[in-house]
């Protein structure tokens, strides 16, 4: 179990209850007179009065007081995790490190592979930005959907198992998964060609790999989905990608991750998740899949 994650949310400053009155002057019954002779006669003036100094002017108040509305993602994620006992699988300390590079690039685009438990969490912390998830058990979509209906999830089918990981290494290591290219068209096996065009489309600024199931030998892996978001990440037009990877206490997540997504490019790792930072491959030729 992760350690509770307290959400605080600060408050505009109140508004003050009373406000300092200037002060203000005896009325004179020959006011009038000396206004007027003032403007003839500085000499009238009493030299008393002359040296008063001048009360500060009141500053002015808007008419109308702004505030800020909480937007409706956070405002949803507020009450779905005060009002449930299941917790993220991911640390706080996990956790933080997406979370810092969020603060930085949010609004932007977010690709997640998997759905849960911290999918409302994800969206919110990228508020206007666009945060997708793909989840290849097609009941636990519509369960998620139906309490959370705002996150936007696709289906996805993987055809590889973890008992064959070991030759999809080996094959990872040929000249053909070293091409960096869109994975629809690339000759690598290792290459998820099944997602909707509009993954392949975005370039995305931050890739989450938390999925698919890979626990038992019979699971999909995670060796086509690790090996997918690298290519992509190197595949963007300019810039970078911060590429996380989950579970890396395990066999495969541990050996993927190192094998493609490059220890070069490894940028910090917090318990079991990994941190990459990869660049565009298309930016500068003759650039080799590892540094």
């Amino acid at each position: 179990m992760s350690p509770e994650i307290n959400l605080r949310v600060h408050g505009l400053p109140g508004r003050a209850s009373h406000l300092p009155r200037p002060s203000s002057s005896p009325k004179s019954e020959n006011h009038s007179d000396l206004s007027s002779s003032s403007s003839t006669d500085p000499s009238s003036i009493d030299e008393e009065d002359q040296k008063k100094p001048s009360s500060p002017a009141c500053p002015s108040l808007p008419s109308t007081p702004s505030c800020t509305k909480t937007p409706p993602s956070l405002a949803n994620a507020l009450v779905h995790y005060v009002t449930t006992n299941i917790t993220p699988q991911q640390t706080l300390k996990e956790i933080s490190v997406t979370l810092r590079v969020l603060e930085k690039k949010s609004p932007c685009n977010f690709l997640v592979f998997g759905l849960g438990h911290d999918s409302l969490m994800w969206t919110s912390l990228n508020h206007g930005g666009r945060t997708v998830f793909l989840e290849e058990d097609k009941a636990w979509i519509e369960q998620i959907t139906e309490k959370l209906p705002s996150l936007e999830s696709y289906h996805v089918t993987y055809d590889t198992r973890v008992h064959q990981a070991d030759g999809l290494m080996e094959t990872g290591m040929g000249d053909e998964c070293k091409a960096v290219s869109d994975p629809r068209f690339s000759k690598c096996q290792l290459a998820l060609k099944g997602f909707p065009s509009d993954i392949y489309d975005i370039e995305w600024d931050l890739i989450m790999v938390d999925a698919p199931t890979g626990y038992h030998d019979e699971a999909p892996g995670r060796m086509t989905a690790i090996y997918t978001a690298g290519l992509m990440a190197r595949n963007r037009e300019n810039g970078e990608t911060d590429l996380f990877v989950h579970d890396v206490d395990r066999v495969v997540e541990d050996k993927f991750s190192k094998a493609f997504l490059c220890e070069g490019y490894l940028t910090e790792q917090e318990g079991r998740l990994r941190h990459f930072t990869i660049p565009s491959h298309r930016t500068r030729s003759g650039r080799p899949f590892c540094p």
